[in-house]
């Protein structure tokens, strides 16, 4: 703006002096036509400078008014953004007065209902106190009544776990007695083995071994005929009496049980007890899937394979009380046992079967503690079950569940990988949890525990 101010000065300046020789000027004189040229051209010049100078200001003051409204642009932005955030503020603001009464109104009311809660809780301070003083005089009450009531009134679930009791300490005081037994048969184990020692020892042993010899040769053929054949004495209860009369050697002998007709049975002496057969199985010769009277009498063959009969059974175990030992052998050759203590029941329980568990290598696979009537295909038990198990499993036995364990099924061999064939139930032992186990070959064999009764 200066600028333009200076030249339009200059320019008067010019005009004014020329202007001023014109008029001082005496006689005229025509103007030269190079004087004229030159004021034009000066003027020309200062107009040139004069739009220069424009252009020049005019591009400076466009860019400072570029940068003016740049500026100007931030600015906005910034008050628009603090504009923003003072709202923003202003709202968070109203919500904390908002939260801040609600709080209050929060604190109020849970102080109002802490003092309801306390003045509640005295209360049932003093209805506790109250009630436990009721407790404490129904109780008396109660161990009143029941100490009048018991002996004449009993409840049924008093009555079952007395039951269960009495059951369980008669189990107890049975194993205890077995303990006892075998304790006893170790004692006199020991006091023969030292009187052994001592035979050994004495310089008479000779002699004396010659006439013990002299006397077992006399007294064991004399045992054989008796116990084989006629058992004229009446007294051979079973396997453990023939083995206390000194027989060593596994085979068929007569037995004559209390109350019972004389019969044979197969005995295994040759152990660290004699054993009573009475069932076994070794290669399917024999056909298991019997009548009800069949497995009453027996059938099979005492060298082979063979059932020695419910009712045989049952007079021998009726003398005494019994282990139940069964042992296993699978199509690998694995062999396994398991031993019970164990009741029989006679004709007019359908022989059940109670067992308890003592020892054994296999999981068990029968139901303990628990009655168990024997079945057959004509003579089923299976009241609880609408499918006859003999029908499905074949061959008589004491079912509790179909598909269970059967040691008198059909004898079926076994896959060449040495599993059941689907569709297939034949001699299996199967735990309640586990696969079953395909049987090659079972024995069943009992032995007393009562040893008083065989001396």
């Amino acid at each position: 703006m200066k600028i333009i101010l200076v030249l339009v000065f200059m320019i008067s300046l010019v005009i004014s002096g020329r202007l001023d020789d014109h008029l001082e000027s005496a006689t005229p004189e025509p103007k030269s036509r190079f004087a004229m040229s030159d004021d034009v051209h000066l003027l020309a010049t200062g107009l040139l400078q004069l739009g220069r100078g424009l252009q020049d200001f005019v591009i400076k003051t466009k860019t400072q008014m570029d940068d003016i409204f740049q500026r100007l642009n931030i600015f906005d932005q910034s008050f628009s953004e603090i504009l923003q955030q003072t709202n923003e503020m202003k709202e968070e603001e109203q919500q904390l007065k908002k939260a801040t009464t609600r709080l209050q109104a929060t604190e109020e009311e849970m102080r109002n209902e802490s003092l309801q809660l306390n003045s509640k809780i005295d209360v049932l301070s003093i209805e506790k106190i109250q009630l436990k003083n009721k407790l404490g005089k129904l109780e008396e009450k109660i161990t009143e009544l029941v100490q009048t009531q018991l002996d004449i009134h009993e409840s049924r679930e008093i009555a079952s776990l007395k039951n269960f009791v009495e059951q369980q300490d008669g189990h107890l005081k049975h194993l205890l007695k077995i303990v006892q037994l075998q304790h006893a048969q170790l004692t006199k184990q020991q006091e023969q083995i030292q009187d052994l020692e001592e035979k050994i020892n004495s310089p008479n042993f000779q002699e004396d071994s010659q006439l013990f010899s002299a006397k077992e040769d006399d007294r064991l053929p004399k045992l054989k005929k008796t116990a084989k054949n006629s058992n004229s004495r009446g007294n051979a209860t079973d396997c453990t009496w023939i083995y206390n009369a000194g027989e060593r050697s596994n085979g068929i002998y007569s037995i004559k049980p209390n109350g019972s007709k004389a019969f044979n049975v197969y005995c295994e002496m040759e152990g660290e007890n004699p054993w009573t057969i009475i069932q076994k199985r070794s290669n399917g010769s024999v056909d298991f899937n019997q009548t009800w009277e069949s497995y009453i009498d027996g059938f099979g063959n005492l060298d082979g394979e063979f059932w020695l009969g419910l009712q045989k059974i049952y007079s021998i175990v009726d003398q005494a009380d019994y282990i139940l030992r069964i042992e296993l052998e699978d199509w690998k050759a694995n062999k396994r046992y398991i031993e019970y203590t164990f009741k029989m029941g006679g004709p007019n329980r359908d022989y059940a079967l109670f067992l308890s568990r003592i020892t054994g290598n296999i999981p068990n696979a029968l139901p303990e503690q628990k009655e168990i009537k024997f079945s057959t295909k004509d003579h089923s038990n299976s009241t609880e079950r609408k499918l006859n198990c003999t029908e499905s499993d074949s061959g008589g036995w004491w079912y509790n569940v179909c598909e269970e364990t059967n040691l008198n099924g059909r004898y079926i061999r076994s896959s060449s990988k040495g599993k059941l064939e689907r569709k297939k139930r034949g001699l299996y032992w199967k735990p309640q949890k586990g696969k079953p186990y395909l049987l090659k070959s079972t024995k069943l064999m009992i032995y007393p525990t009562d040893f008083e009764t065989f001396d």
